[in-house]
């Protein structure tokens, strides 16, 4: 099943929630809910109609993969093109494909974390 519109960032924002010790707030602006593990960012959701992306940490190569591979994806915005995609709605796009997309951000976090902020590590 595709993922559209909202559905994208409804998506992301469960798969988040469900992992250890996020938290999440507006720091930026009102229009972009920021995703934390141990103070570090691994998930951007847009609030705005007129642009639901979100945007996560990804592998380098990873990531150009991804865009080479789906046209509703496309390097970072807000952050590093280089480690930060952002996705879509459009073809291809599921819900798996998401929450993968914020499981593997969030992955990429905690393992440059220090043992003692890990999840868990209390």
């Amino acid at each position: 099943m595709s993922a559209v519109g909202d559905r994208v960032q409804d998506t992301a924002r469960r798969a988040a929630l469900a992992l250890p010790d996020v938290s999440h707030g507006y720091p930026f602006t009102p229009r972009l809910d920021v995703y934390k593990v141990a103070g570090k960012v691994f998930l951007i959701v847009t609030d705005d109609p007129d642009d639901q992306i979100i945007t996560v940490k990804c592998e380098p190569e990873h990531a150009r993969a991804q865009e080479r591979g789906y046209a509703s994806i496309a390097p970072g915005h807000y952050l590093d093109k280089r480690h930060w995609i952002s996705l879509g709605p459009g073809p291809g796009i599921t819900e798996r494909l998401v929450t993968d997309a914020v499981e593997n951000s969030y992955d990429l976090v905690t393992k440059r974390l220090p043992r003692r902020d890990r999840p868990g590590a209390r």
